[in-house]
């Protein structure tokens, strides 16, 4: 069962990542399933100890798809909030099996429900208002595409995927290059189709970066009197906040126009879900 469809993104990483995962634990061979028959048939559920938000069943569902043998159902839809103790997935098929992808299967599912469950707690902080929430690059390795889509599932946006994808000038590289004037205008001549964000720490920046008018401008640690200014002197770009903002600070953002609040919380600051497979027995 699914609520929400995978981004292309995503889907085109999920086999490559299980596949990693599994070698990482199986390695030559899971030792311990041997002690179990090869033939031996069991069913098992997969619950939460803890509220959460459902996310990750594509990842799960992936690992035992490669060890085969497996029969996997999902009681509960990517996105929905589960209370505590819901069981959500059954499995049923080879013991061995079973056993052996427990482990990467609950990895993924533990790490990804608690990305969608902080992006949630953000999602439902900003319901009402003209503050949209973004991601950051702040995830863990090799998991990038996977927690960008647990943070949809979360109610939350995506930021750039990569370094890729779109240009985003930081203080460092506005040193690099001189200024922040000649940093938007490199830009433009390397990828004239990217979108271009750039960081600014104070409004004088921002006055300079506004003349410019690249895409989105990233507001760091900007207090609230200088947020206030800001709104108006930069009508033509896009404007973002970021930088060591809390939930608690979120109510009170200016609503005169929309913005995008980016935070690396959502996917660095979040406590892996508490779950359990259970199995019932086998035959």
């Amino acid at each position: 069962m699914t609520t929400r469809s995978l981004p292309d993104y995503a889907r085109a990483d999920i086999a490559r990542v299980v596949a990693f995962a599994l070698q990482e634990d199986i390695g030559d061979g899971d030792i311990t399933a041997q002690l179990i028959p090869e033939s031996a048939q069991a069913q098992a559920t997969i619950l939460t100890r803890e509220d959460a938000v459902m996310c990750g069943a594509p990842w799960a569902e992936e690992v035992f798809r490669q060890l085969g043998g497996v029969d996997v159902r999902w009681h509960a839809g990517e996105g929905e909030r589960l209370a505590a103790g819901t069981v959500f997935c059954t499995l049923s098929g080879n013991t061995r099996r079973i056993l052996t992808g427990e482990r990467t299967a609950l990895n993924f599912l533990q790490t990804l429900m608690a990305t969608a469950t902080s992006a949630r707690r953000y999602a439902d902080a900003v319901a009402g208002t003209r503050v949209t929430v973004l991601d950051t690059r702040k995830t863990l390795p090799g998991l990038r595409a996977a927690q960008k889509y647990a943070v949809l599932c979360g109610g939350c946006e995506n930021h750039r995927l990569g370094l890729y994808d779109a240009f985003l000038i930081k203080e460092n590289h506005i040193t690099a290059c001189g200024s922040i004037t000649a940093a938007i205008e490199q830009a433009r001549r390397v990828a004239a189709d990217k979108k271009i964000i750039i960081e600014v720490e104070n409004l004088d920046e921002l006055r300079e970066a506004a003349a410019l008018t690249p895409d989105q401008i990233m507001l760091d640690n900007f207090t609230p009197e200088m947020l206030a200014e800001a709104m108006s002197l930069a009508p033509h770009s896009a404007l973002e906040i970021s930088g060591n903002r809390t939930l608690d600070d979120v109510a009170a953002l200016p609503d005169s126009r929309p913005l995008y609040l980016s935070s690396g919380a959502l996917t660095k600051h979040c406590q892996a879900v508490d779950l359990s497979l259970r199995l019932q027995g086998t035959a």
